[in-house]
């Protein structure tokens, strides 16, 4: 199957199509006209709502359960059926079209994760407007810039979310991104929870319910290549990058990856213990579970830790999960609070038969961890916003190759995976370089960046022409296997070495006493760079933190050799995140050589290695605490 989609993507894909519902076929499965800005099923109409909701009642699924809403921060679990779901989503739209919306508008979703925030976007769906979902609880700035580039008809927020026992008012938020974007009055939809009412201004706002308030309509048609969606990576700043989805080849590639990527079959219970806010929750809690027919889960709550280290495995096996999707994170954190299972033997997990994991590199131990608490498969695979799906898995609807640990994926169909050297020459096996694409992406993929085609192409498209940059390093091995080793400028060069920070992690990550953390490099006069690691210990670890920075010197010494330079770890409490868990790596990067000190020309003097870390430690420390 591989090899037919990169000899013959057309073919291969053309027949994945026919597994949607269109209501005309395309006129060409692959248009490239415009150069590298390739279409999908151009001359398709289809509309995605349809196929995700009303597909399934016509064909006499209805009563079967879409939609599973478990709220632990507010005791609520309720469920949707196909036919419910469908019908409050016509309503919904039916609103959007009475309030002005119409097909092509922006319409920006500023949610925390409750059934209505699903409904929005379905809805939008539904007669073609464009939404954008914007991670609820972002700061007013962030969520100014995206309503500045997106200019939306319409904004659709609530009173507040909820973290753990903590509520977060959303209203001021909201109120203060619409003034700071500039782009003046634009309606508001405030959906109110009784944990915390917010005031509608009049004229502006309206609530939920008003909106509710209509006729229900049909399913407006749209072209393949019509945007369904806006979606902003995270950290976005300065000039957004607004990754644009299609409504054709997102369809077709992901209800083909729920069958072939992650095994599953129509009627089975996908959590993808994930945020609506980012690209795994518009993949995989909403559009490819709902399109393939299976039972999706929206969890609201901290899945990890406190108050409820069992948090994961309480609701899958209240809700009978066949495969979990999370993030490393999520596993180091469970291996870090109940590092021997005991809450896991506490459920019942007899229906459960996979775990993929995404989002950060996975070490080895992680893995492994696991494998043994479980006794599933654990599959790490690899993909990105722009992608929309996995660029490397190991396709379990296929049939499973045998696992190698630490980010070791194989190039999903679709994705003709390079690895190239700074010239754009092909590296052999095992050699590291920059991770690239063939063009053209496969169906799913972005098609561009939002009112930015110059930026798209600038970005992705310009440095190694006919490829696309991933911003990713790694390498394919000898039996085709793709390793992933971190992001480009997770590379530090030392010495004239390039090294990989991601496989001191890994060797860093296995040490015993380890439960999560991450190399960066620092600059050095004579190396220009040299790494550091930091490391958060496991719960109960009570040992001299000193005596294990040492150990960790030793390990990677060993496993990496003296050609690492690696001299200096540090345990800290823990390490600066982003909302969806990922480790900041660039925040430690600055915080590292915001340190008051100038690496000197030696650090072989134990009492200069000592300077630095109290600089590093109390210095750096304090600025990541006041963040």
């Amino acid at each position: 199957m591989y090899r037919q989609s990169i000899e013959d993507p057309e073919a291969f894909w053309g027949h994945a199509a026919e597994e949607i519902f269109w209501e005309k076929r395309w006129n060409k499965v692959l248009g490239n006209s415009s150069g590298p800005y390739y279409r999908w099923f151009e001359g398709g109409v289809l509309n995605t709502c349809h196929n995700c909701l009303d597909l399934h009642v016509e064909r006499g699924k209805g009563e079967h359960t879409a939609l599973i809403y478990d709220s632990p921060v507010t005791s609520t679990i309720q469920k949707f059926s196909y036919r419910e779901l469908r019908d409050l989503v016509a309503m919904c739209a039916g609103g959007l079209v009475q309030h002005g919306v119409k097909k092509g508008d922006r319409v920006v979703i500023y949610m925390p994760m409750i059934p209505e925030t699903v409904i929005a976007m379905l809805a939008c769906a539904r007669i073609g407007a464009i939404h954008s979902v914007v991670f609820g609880g972002f700061a007013a700035r962030e969520l100014a810039a995206r309503i500045r580039d997106a200019h939306p008809t319409m904004i659709i927020s609530a009173s507040c979310g909820i973290e753990i026992s903590r509520v977060i008012p959303y209203k001021p938020l909201l109120d203060e991104a619409i003034t700071l974007s500039g782009t003046g009055p634009v309606q508001c939809v405030i959906c109110q929870r009784p944990h915390a009412q917010a005031t509608l201004i009049e004229g502006r706002d309206i609530s939920w319910d008003t909106l509710m308030d209509a006729q229900p309509v049909p399913c407006v048609p749209c072209k393949a290549t019509d945007p369904l969606y806006i979606l902003y990576t995270s950290g976005t700043t300065g000039i957004p990058k607004g990754v644009v989805r299609d409504n054709g080849g997102h369809l077709v590639a992901l209800t083909w990856s729920m069958r072939y990527i992650y095994g599953m079959k129509p009627g089975e219970v996908f959590w993808a213990a994930s945020d609506v806010g980012w690209v795994v929750g518009h993949s995989y809690i909403v559009y490819a579970p709902l399109a393939y027919g299976c039972t999706t889960i929206l969890y609201e709550g901290k899945s990890v830790g406190t108050p409820d280290p069992g948090a994961f495995w309480r609701v899958i096996a209240e809700h009978g999960v066949d495969v979990l999707f999370t993030a490393p994170t999520a596993f180091r954190a469970i291996k870090r609070e109940d590092p021997e299972g005991v809450y896991i033997k506490k459920y019942d997990l007899s229906r459960f038969r996979m775990l993929f994991l995404a989002g950060e590199r996975c070490d080895p131990d992680t893995l492994h961890w696991a494998e043994n608490r479980l006794s599933v498969p654990v599959i790490d695979h690899w993909w990105q916003t722009e992608t929309g799906w996995a660029i490397g898995a190991n396709t379990a609807g296929l049939g499973l190759l045998p696992v190698k640990a630490g980010s070791c994926t194989k190039p999903v169909p679709g994705y003709d995976v390079h690895v190239l050297d700074d010239h754009g020459e092909e590296l052999a096996p095992s050699q590291s370089g920059t991770i690239a694409i063939k063009l053209p992406l496969p169906p799913g993929c972005l098609t561009t960046l939002w009112n930015n085609d110059h930026d798209f192409y600038k970005t992705y498209l310009s440095e190694y022409p006919g490829y696309y940059l991933t911003g990713d390093a790694g390498f394919i091995d000898r039996e085709g296997y793709l390793w992933i080793m971190g992001r480009t400028d997770d590379i530090i060069n030392t010495a004239g070495h390039r090294l990989s920070t991601g496989a001191m992690e890994e060797v860093l990550a296995s040490h015993p006493d380890v439960a999560e953390c991450a190399v960066t490099g620092v600059a050095d006069e004579v190396k220009g760079e040299i790494p550091v690691g930091f490391v958060v210990l496991k719960a109960g670890v009570h040992r001299d933190p000193s005596r294990i920075e040492q150990e960790l010197i030793l390990m990677v010494r060993e496993r990496i050799g003296p050609i690492a330079s690696f001299k200096l770890a540090l345990v800290v409490r823990r390490l600066p995140k982003t909302r969806s868990g990922k480790i900041l790596r660039g925040t430690i990067k600055k915080i590292a050589d915001g340190a008051e000190y100038r690496v000197p020309a030696t650090i072989d003097d134990p009492a200069i290695l000592d300077e630095i870390k109290q600089s590093l430690a109390i210095r750096g420390y304090a600025k990541q605490q006041n963040k």
